[in-house]
């Protein structure tokens, strides 16, 4: 385990400097204790691990950060590399191993690792793949950090969420999949670039599957509070349902486009990955599409299916499901999202 130069005391050949380089001052009173330190384990330092771990110290979300990967020299020059920016960083003690006990005591493991599809491999082959490394990962994490909150983000991300769930035993508001949080982004970005406004105002939701099934929440999209498509209609200005399905394809699209231009994606991801990480630890109790244990919601049944719900979240993990309004189209498609995952998960060995 390899310590971070920032936080180590030790000058040359291993020689404690502290008490030479600091007057200590003395004092009766106990130290003080109101600090919580906070901790996040990433798995696997790929481009999506690296883009979270990265966003994670610039917005000072963590007082410890831990990575663990298969690959000992590539974890150990991307530590290296994270602990050489220290001067320019809020101060983060940065561990890195291929050994589990390094996230020890973590307050939340992000799961990224997963295995890469093979030229004509299926979906479901490679899914199995992800499952046995799922049987990996997921104990060793419960282990060393049974009060954490696990966090998914491996594709198919609504489906490992389920194995994480099954495998981990944690109760189901402690693990939680990135889900359509990023997908939605796209969707307020669009929308936004669409209105000529900004991005931020915009509230709007996609839902179901992270993956060709998604639904996007029309008849909840607001602007600066106004509902969208009730001020359309009020004003009696016409729109093409093609126009919002033209959208919603691009959303689904936006990956795929990026995967096919640069190889991968990352930086989105990990914007999106610490935007969860930040309501969840400091407990602010924001509204994400994230992926849930969806059964008895929105009229979703016959088994214990995973999936995005605007969800509260908070230090408890989820604190609750937000009851948005649906359409009957809306929530139709959303039972149909369910069924696709549902299908999967039903061939899975676990």
């Amino acid at each position: 385990m390899q310590k971070s130069p920032s936080t180590s005391s030790l000058g040359p050949g291993g020689l404690d400097l502290t008490p030479a380089f600091f007057k200590p001052i003395h004092s009766t009173a106990p130290p003080s204790l109101t600090k919580r330190q906070t901790k996040i384990s990433v798995i696997g330092t790929g481009n999506v691990g690296m883009a979270i771990a990265q966003t994670i110290l610039t917005q000072d979300l963590a007082d410890e950060l831990a990575l663990v990967d298969a690959n000992p020299d590539k974890l150990r020059g991307e530590m290296l590399d994270l602990q050489h920016a220290a001067a320019f960083l809020p101060r983060t003690k940065i561990n890195a191993s291929v050994d589990y006990a390094v996230t020890v005591a973590s307050d939340l493991c992000i799961v990224t690792a997963g295995a890469r599809q093979i030229a004509g491999e299926s979906r479901l082959n490679l899914l199995q793949r992800n499952v046995a490394l799922f049987k990996n990962i997921v104990p060793p994490l419960v282990k060393y950090s049974p009060d954490a909150i696990l966090l998914i983000v491996s594709n198919p991300v609504d489906v490992l969420t389920y194995v994480a769930w099954k495998l981990s035993g944690f109760p189901s508001n402690r693990v939680i999949g990135s889900g359509t949080n990023l997908d939605s982004s796209r969707f307020r970005f669009l929308i936004a670039d669409h209105l000529d406004v900004n991005a931020q105002d915009v509230q709007a939701f996609i839902v179901g599957e992270h993956g060709d099934s998604s639904v996007a929440l029309w008849s909840s999209i607001s602007v600066g509070g106004v509902p969208i498509l009730s001020f359309l209609e009020k004003h009696q200005i016409g729109y093409e349902k093609e126009t919002l399905e033209k959208i919603h394809k691009e959303v689904i699209d936006g990956a795929y486009e990026v995967i096919c231009l640069k190889g991968y994606t990352s930086w989105a991801i990990g914007y999106s990955v610490a935007n969860l990480a930040r309501s969840l630890l400091r407990d602010q109790r924001k509204i994400h599409p994230v992926s849930v244990l969806a059964k008895g919601f929105y009229g979703i049944e016959g088994g214990n299916v995973f999936l995005s719900l605007p969800a509260q979240l908070g230090r408890g993990g989820v604190l609750g499901v937000t009851n948005v309004h649906l359409t009957d189209e809306e929530a139709e498609r959303l039972r149909n999202s369910a069924k696709t995952i549902l299908e999967m998960q039903s061939q899975l060995d676990i």
